[in-house]
Parts: structure tokens; C-alpha cells; sequence
């Protein structure tokens, strides 16, 4: 977790108004959360911060290309992002209700860790169902998805009827 403190901002310093931040977003910062759905990755995170009074808007904006596998024949998969959020954090000492997606700044807060957002933004992005040629020119692996077609066909030959389970299969009807 100590490569993701660069991605906490320092606020209390700053006047009030707007501010820019840059990072850029390698495989190392993914290796830092457990069970991450991207390994791979080349984004470039630009995060505006417009500070407040009473609070703190961030908006982000990330742009760039993150590797995942075909859920089909399971070769590597480039898919472009373009991502662009907003959060509110605001200064107050109470707990804002959990229905809202406001952060919550206590007095003795001096700065905001956005490496959480960004890879909540990234892995929401993250297409829930990942084939080729589906959006891009390529496609699947053939010998895979031959040697796939083989292995099922064969499993579903070999599979017998069990005549243990004959008289459960007749109780229903």
C-alpha cells in the first residue's frame, strides 16, 4: 500500500479554486488491490480538484487501455476506456447518510486518498462480459475454441445415465 501514497492529495494547503492533478496508472498500482479484475493496464487519471469552502469537488477524468482476457477462447483482450466521474467531499464533523455518495472530511482530515476512486472507476468500466470481435477487429483463437468444442463433445458422450437416480427422476411425474 505504500506505492498508493502518491495518489493522496494534500487539500489543506491549497487555496481556494481549482487544482490539477495527473497520475499514471501501470500494472503496479492494480498489484496493490487483492483480487483486482484488470492486471494490465496504461491509463492516464487527470483529477481536477475545485476546492471550496465547504467542500471539495473532484472530477475525474481517465483515459487509456486496460488488458483483460476473451471469456471465449481466454486470449489477452485490449479494451479502451474513457472514464469521467464526479465526487463531492464535503468538511463537516457529522456522518452524512449512507444513501448519499458524498465523502465525508472531518477537521483533523489534511488530505484525500483517491486510489480507492480510481480503481472503483476503472473496474465499474470494466465490460461484465469481455469476447473478441465484438467492438474490435479481432477474433477469437480458433485452435482454442477447437480444442474447447472437442473437450465438451467428448464429456458429454462419456456421461451416462446413472440408474441409482432413475426412481428420484420418476417420483415428480
Amino acid at each position: 500500500m505504500k506505492s498508493l501514497k502518491k495518489y493522496s492529495i494534500p487539500f489543506t494547503g491549497l487555496k481556494l479554486g481549482k487544482h490539477l492533478f495527473e497520475y499514471d496508472i501501470q500494472d503496479d498500482f492494480f498489484d496493490e488491490f487483492e483480487y483486482s479484475l484488470v492486471k494490465k493496464a496504461t491509463l492516464h487519471c487527470e483529477i481536477e480538484l475545485d476546492k471550496q469552502e465547504t467542500m471539495l469537488i473532484l472530477n475525474f477524468k481517465i483515459d487509456g487501455t486496460i488488458e483483460t482476457t476473451c471469456d471465449r477462447c481466454l486470449k489477452p483482450l485490449p479494451i479502451q476506456l474513457d472514464i469521467t466521474e464526479q465526487q463531492i467531499a464535503k468538511f463537516s464533523d457529522e456522518e452524512i447518510d449512507e444513501d448519499e455518495e458524498i465523502i465525508t472530511l472531518g477537521k483533523n482530515d489534511h488530505e484525500i486518498d483517491v486510489a480507492g476512486l480510481i480503481y472503483e472507476y476503472i473496474n465499474v468500466a470494466v465490460p461484465f462480459i469481455s469476447i473478441c470481435g465484438e467492438g474490435n477487429n479481432s477474433v477469437c483463437d480458433k485452435e482454442m475454441l477447437d480444442k474447447l468444442k472437442s473437450l465438451s463433445a467428448n464429456g458429454e458422450q462419456s456421461e451416462q445415465a446413472d440408474p441409482r437416480w432413475d426412481a428420484l427422476r420418476n417420483m415428480n411425474k
